[in-house]
């Protein structure tokens, strides 16, 4: 990232060891405060135009047996307004975001600090310690206090074994409290009176585990919950192992380092979540010097389509196999698709990542490809590229462009090393990186801009589990921390009572236009198109739209947002504006005026791709329409149940 400073500090001395004391920091326009208290330990409360949102909030750590954060005694306090831009790059909304807030650091006795930042859409805080060797971390606190009648949006874990693919869940009081052994994945989502809400997560996650919240029993609080370090493995088949001993430890770090940022989205507008950028904010700067190698862009995909292209000019035996990868090379080459990915089949056995199987001349794709502006991507297990390492090299020597590392399932302080010791490897090698089977983003994709995506959500994959009821959520949960690999493009499309489908001929719940508006929607550095490249060539103007979505972002501007009903939400690359909207099953029809008050002057052509009338029934009926439109004017969206909108405005 490239960051242009104006910073302002202010240090107060301190003579105010031992003393109980209120400590405030504000959001830059005032709205967002943070009320730190300093006595028996570390609490603080957040407010929104005066009003509490979170309360009795602690922090501790305990290090070696020893808790920061108990009987604490500050010995200063420092401040400092930032205001700087970043320019990250991959540009999943922004491709200059502003990062302005306020900043107070308290310095504690014991060689521990505690920054706070407030933003006007939030805040967050992090613990620093200044201490020589390493250190083991017994445990961390994190806990907070709801309000009353909240309800509470997120994923629930029967274990730390988890791909982060569970379907959400919209808990009561009651029902967190009720929630048993389990326990919510980040980020989550509180839904609090006035419409107001929380997006909780975390950023700079580095050899550290990531957190966990669980009730502890109670219905009012938000505690923490972290894997323990494993310290002895065996085998578990041929993609992961078992963990046959834990540490009585979460991590084992230097004792000299920033933990990771537990951040709070808070606002009263659900679009706000939609544009927020707090994870690139709190993130690690990148660490690839220079990354002009790193290409984004799009790609097809096997496996959700079984291989099996079916059209007139199929004269082949359709399967993981030469004449198959080079139909998908020409079917990409054709509409301008950047990748082609070779999933699971490729390779003569998983626990082998340099033999392909007998069908198939790697060498002769990697080529063919290359001769048609198309690259190769390989899958590969966690597993085989940890007993592999030296594959980054040889793939790099070979022309392989990026690899998809699969069926990691863990977020201990081992796994989250391990994404990052890839991700590393993989620069070093001028690889890209997309993580399938994996945790939330959480920053590393910017200290490693070639990390371009991780799953970590319910997707298509999910075939019949993957419904808009469920995805509509993604813009205020999952993706509103990050890009994820939801894989969309499906051509068969169904209402969720008609849905009847599998491998090869597989497909989607949700109508057509509401497929093509994920394009827009979901951010991501590496966008699939997982139908067969004989249905997209038999739906040549919806296959020529969605490629054309440019997969990074020069601007993000959210139209209409409820969380959990509705998103509209408009996204500028170049000179061109894309607008997607997406809706769940509540509702028949809902129609929606907006505004192009976000264009420049001139005439511009809007062409739409919208539900038909016969959606709610036959999601495959949608329309296509093209009108002039000029800033100012109005424009109608029309959305389904389960229904879409997706506009490019040239």
């Amino acid at each position: 990232m490239k960051l242009r400073h104006f910073v302002t500090t202010i240090l107060l001395a301190s003579s105010l060891a031992g003393m109980a004391k209120t400590y405030t920091v504000a959001s830059p326009d005032g709205k967002i405060a943070v009320d730190v208290d300093v006595d028996k330990q570390i609490t603080y409360s957040i407010s929104l135009d005066g009003s509490p949102v979170l309360t009795d909030g602690v922090i501790s750590l305990t290090l070696n047996g020893k808790t920061l954060g108990e009987n604490p005694k500050v010995n200063s306090v420092s401040r400092k307004s930032v205001s700087d831009k970043i320019n990250p790059v991959v540009a999943f909304k922004f491709s200059e975001i502003d990062n302005t807030y306020e900043q107070m650091l308290l310095k504690f006795a014991g060689k521990y600090s505690v920054e706070f930042r407030a933003f006007n859409d939030g805040v967050a805080y992090r613990v620093i310690t200044d201490m020589k060797g390493k250190v083991e971390v017994d445990n961390e606190v994190f806990s907070v206090a709801l309000p009353e009648n909240y309800k509470l949006h997120g994923q629930l874990a029967g274990g730390f074994k988890t791909s982060y693919e569970e379907r959400y869940q919209h808990l009561s009081p009651e029902q967190w409290n009720n929630s048993g052994d389990k326990f919510t994945e980040l980020p989550i989502l509180v839904e609090l009176d006035g419409n107001r809400k929380v997006l909780i997560s975390e950023s700079a996650l580095t050899d550290y585990p990531a957190m966990f919240l669980n009730p502890l029993g109670t219905t009012d609080r938000l505690n923490s919950i972290f894997p323990k370090v494993p310290l002895k493995f065996g085998p578990d088949g041929d993609r992961s192992v078992k963990i046959l001993e834990e540490a009585d430890y979460i991590a084992k770090t230097d004792g000299k380092r920033a933990f990771p940022w537990r951040y709070f989205v808070v606002t009263s507008e659900d679009g706000q979540i939609i544009e927020n950028t707090m994870t690139a904010r709190l993130a690690e700067k990148s660490v690839i010097a220079d990354p002009s190698w790193i290409k984004p862009g799009t790609t097809t995909w096997e496996w959700w389509n079984g291989a099996t292209p079916y059209g007139p000019d199929v004269d082949f035996v359709a399967g993981c196999n030469t004449p198959t990868y080079k139909y998908f090379i020409d079917f990409a080459s054709k509409y301008g698709v950047n990748y082609v990915l070779l999933d699971e089949g490729w390779a003569k056995s998983t626990r082998n990542p340099f033999d392909p199987n007998d069908e198939l001349d790697l060498a002769e794709l990697i080529k063919y490809g290359k001769s048609k502006n198309v690259g190769i991507i390989l899958w590969l297990t966690w597993l085989t590229v940890e007993n592999n390492f030296d594959l980054f090299e040889k793939y790099a020597e070979m022309g392989v462009d990026g690899v998809k590392i699969d069926f990691m399932d863990r977020s201990d302080q081992w796994m989250v090393n391990y994404y990052e010791r890839v991700a590393e490897e993989a620069a070093k090698h001028g690889l890209f990186v997309d993580f399938h089977g994996s945790f939330k983003p959480a920053g590393l994709e910017y200290k490693y801009p070639n990390v371009l995506s991780y799953e970590g959500v319910r997707g298509m994959e999910q075939m019949g589990g993957c419904t808009p009821d469920n995805s509509v959520y993604l813009p205020y949960l999952r993706n509103a921390v990050g890009p994820m690999d939801y894989t969309p493009g499906a051509m068969l499309n169904y209402q969720p009572e008609k849905y009847r489908c599998d491998r090869p001929n597989s497909g989607s719940q949700g109508t057509r236009a509401y497929q093509m508006a994920l394009y827009i929607l979901w951010e991501t550095g590496l966008q699939m198109l997982a139908d067969n490249p004989t249905l997209y060539m038999a739906n040549d103007d919806c296959t020529r739209f969605i490629a054309g979505v440019p997969v990074t972002t020069d601007e993000t501007k959210a139209l209409a947002a409820k969380a959990g009903e509705y998103t509209i939400a408009a996204k500028k690359k170049g000179d061109k504006w894309y607008v997607g909207g997406i809706t769940n099953n509540d509702k028949q029809w809902r129609e929606f005026d907006i505004t192009l008050d976000f264009l420049g002057d001139g005439e511009y052509t809007l062409t739409s791709f919208e539900d038909g009338v016969n959606a709610p029934t036959q999601a495959m009926h949608y329309v296509k329409n093209s009108r002039k439109v000029k800033k100012g004017d109005t424009v109608k969206v029309k959305m389904a149940r389960n229904g879409g909108y997706a506009a490019i405005i040239e």
